[in-house]
């Protein structure tokens, strides 16, 4: 009897564990949170018009919205100012060396008298303006032997007189075309070199405008590897005429970065490959070196076209030393003069060609983008005499 007392105590006790457990979890159960706001909710309630509204798309784990990100629309292609007439365009850029000229030179010549005290004045502004002392004297004389002879007294013809002088003393039998043109699938190939703080950098933008302006295609090659800041203002000049720009990292051989842009100018098809190099001092040996290399590993592609040295026109006769050297190290073609605008000495353009035979093809007249222009002896002295002529003075 003992026996079935306990067996049924061991039912009971099984019976009373198993409803306490179903009890249990139905006590400890929450209630279902509700849905994140950024989650559609397909639960909407009946009766709401319309479907059920996509919320933004958001991190489901945490609730927090994220934003699409923003659209930028890319840089708007410029198209440069057509380089035709741009040096007639920007005459009045001249104002200061037209005092020296216009005003200067045929206020002296338009005396009555021209005795020997107007000569030496005449010889005073022109070596002033960095005409030179040579140059200075053979215009000097040829403007003497013509007004004795020809008896030119009138400001017009005073003011032709003058300027055709001039002219000539620019030599405009010198070639100042660039070459730009690829030849047999080689891109043509522009070195640009100069000193430090001659606004080199700038100006290999502009001369890259200029090219566009003129029709051709063109790859930049940011070989200025001392200065992130040169790579990245080139690339920016490239970036607004739609151009590419084939740069290394700060402190690579120049040398690599000229010859890798030449290859990348090749295998795109590309007109012309303009190379900016860093600045440098003409009496560095080094560094002249340096530029030398450059050279000769770009020339393993084929010859460079063009060779550019960017010259400030506000350092003078200065300017005459650095054009020397660089012309030894890697032969220059052709000068790019640049600030004009800011000083009287336009006469550095005659000593320039005259010293070293190195035509100035291009020279800058301000602070636009637009402000380069190709070099016209004619124009250039037409501009720097101006427009008004004295007429006779005691």
């Amino acid at each position: 009897m003992k026996e079935y007392l306990l067996i049924a105590l061991a039912l009971l006790g099984v019976l009373i564990l198993g409803g306490i457990g179903l009890v249990v979890p139905r006590l400890r159960r929450r209630p279902e949170p509700p849905l994140p706001r950024t989650e559609v909710d397909t639960r909407a309630e009946e009766g709401l018009a319309g479907p059920p509204v996509q919320a933004p798309e958001a991190e489901l784990s945490t609730g927090v919205l994220v934003e699409p990100p923003p659209v930028v629309a890319p840089p708007a292609v410029e198209v440069p100012e057509p380089t035709a007439g741009r040096l007639v365009r920007l005459r009045s850029r001249l104002s200061r060396s037209q005092t020296v000229f216009g005003k200067g030179l045929l206020g002296l010549l338009s005396r009555d008298r021209l005795d020997e005290d107007v000569w030496e004045e005449i010889e005073d502004n022109l070596i002033t303006a960095d005409v030179g002392i040579d140059a200075t004297r053979e215009i000097v004389d040829r403007l003497r032997e013509r007004t004795r002879v020809l008896g030119t007294r009138t400001a017009a013809e005073l003011r032709a007189l003058l300027a055709a002088e001039l002219v000539n003393a620019l030599d405009p039998g010198l070639d100042r075309s660039l070459r730009t043109a690829p030849k047999e699938g080689v891109p043509a190939v522009l070195l640009v070199v100069g000193v430090n703080g001659a606004g080199k950098t700038t100006t290999c933008g502009k001369i890259a405008r200029v090219l566009i302006a003129d029709g051709r295609s063109v790859l930049l090659g940011a070989a200025d590897t001392f200065r992130a800041a040169a790579a990245d203002q080139l690339q920016t000049w490239a970036g607004r005429v739609g151009a590419e720009t084939v740069r290394g990292p700060e402190g690579a051989d120049p040398a690599s970065v000229a010859f890798d842009a030449v290859k990348r100018g090749i295998d795109t098809g590309v007109d012309t490959v303009l190379v900016d190099t860093a600045g440098r001092l003409q009496n560095k040996v080094g560094l002249m070196d340096e530029l030398g290399k450059v050279k000769r590993v770009v020339e393993k592609h084929g010859p460079i076209d063009e060779t550019l040295l960017i010259l400030d026109a506000t350092t003078g006769q200065n300017g005459l030393e650095q054009a020397r050297v660089f012309t030894e190290v890697v032969n220059v073609t052709g000068v790019v003069l640049t600030k004009l605008d800011g000083t009287a000495k336009g006469g550095i353009v005659i000593a320039v060609q005259r010293k070293l035979g190195i035509p100035v093809k291009l020279v800058g007249l301000g602070e636009g983008p637009d402000d380069l222009a190709p070099f016209d002896p004619a124009q250039f002295v037409d501009a720097l005499l101006g427009t008004d002529a004295p007429g006779p003075t005691a």
